[in-house]
C-alpha cells in the first residue's frame, strides 16, 4: 500500500536534504535547493520544518538512528549497556554520515544555538536509556546508592563519543570499544558479589 502524501513527500525532503548537506555542506545549501531536489514546494516543507535548523536537526536524528525505537531491555544491566553504546546507524545512512561530519562540525561550531540542539538530541536518547539502566541497577545492588548518576553517564558516553571522533578522522576503532567501557566502568563502581 502506498504511504500517504504528506509521509512520501516528508521523507523525500529528509532524504534530499541529507545528500545536499553531506555533498555541499549545510551553509551553502538553500531551502529552494532541497525543494527543487525533492519535488516538494518549499511552502510544504516549512509545514514541516520551521527552518533549515529544524530541518538539519531532523536529518542528523535520522542519519543516526535516533528516530527508531529504544531498544529492548533483556533485564541484564551489562548487556543492556552495552547494546545502547554499540548503537549505530543503519549500514545504508554510514556514508552520508561520514560525508555529512565535517559540514556538521562547521556549521555548528560557527551557530551556538544549534550546536546546544544538536548536542541535547544527539545525546538525549542513550543518556535516558542509560539513566534508566544505572538507577535499575542501583535498585537492584549491583551499584551503589550514591552513584554519581551524572558522572557515570559520562563515564559511559565519553569514550564512545571520543571514538566517533577518532573514526571520522580515519583512526581505528575498537569493534569491542563498547564491551570495554562498559566493563571498566563495572570494575570501578560495582558491588562485591554484585550481580550484573
Amino acid at each position: 500500500m502506498p504511504r500517504p502524501r504528506s509521509t512520501r513527500a516528508h521523507r523525500n525532503v529528509l532524504y534530499a536534504a541529507m545528500k545536499l548537506f553531506a555533498a555541499e555542506g549545510i551553509d551553502a545549501t538553500s531551502m529552494d535547493a532541497i525543494a527543487a531536489a525533492s519535488g516538494v514546494s518549499k511552502a510544504t516543507i516549512y509545514k514541516h520544518w520551521r527552518d533549515k535548523d529544524a530541518l538539519c536537526l531532523e536529518v542528523l536524528a535520522s542519519l543516526h538512528g535516533l528516530d527508531e525505537p529504544p531498544l529492548a531491555k533483556t533485564g541484564d544491566n551489562r548487556a543492556d549497556m552495552i547494546a545502547v553504546l554499540k548503537r549505530q546507524p543503519q549500514a545504508r545512512r554510514g556514508d552520508l554520515q561520514a560525508r555529512l561530519m565535517p559540514h556538521l562540525a562547521a556549521y555548528a561550531a560557527r551557530n551556538p544555538a544549534f550546536n546546544k540542539a544538536w548536542r541535547a538530541s544527539m545525546l538525549a536518547p542513550a543518556r535516558i536509556e542509560l539513566t534508566q539502566l544505572l538507577k535499575r541497577a542501583i535498585a537492584e545492588g549491583s551499584l551503589p546508592a550514591d552513584l554519581n548518576l551524572d558522572v557515570s553517564l559520562r563515564l559511559l558516553m565519553g569514550p564512545m563519543i571520543y571514538g566517533q571522533l577518532m573514526t571520522a578522522m580515519d583512526r581505528k576503532f575498537p569493534e569491542d570499544m563498547a564491551e570495554r567501557v562498559v566493563d571498566a566502568f563495572w570494575r570501578a563502581h560495582s558491588l562485591p558479589l554484585a550481580k550484573s
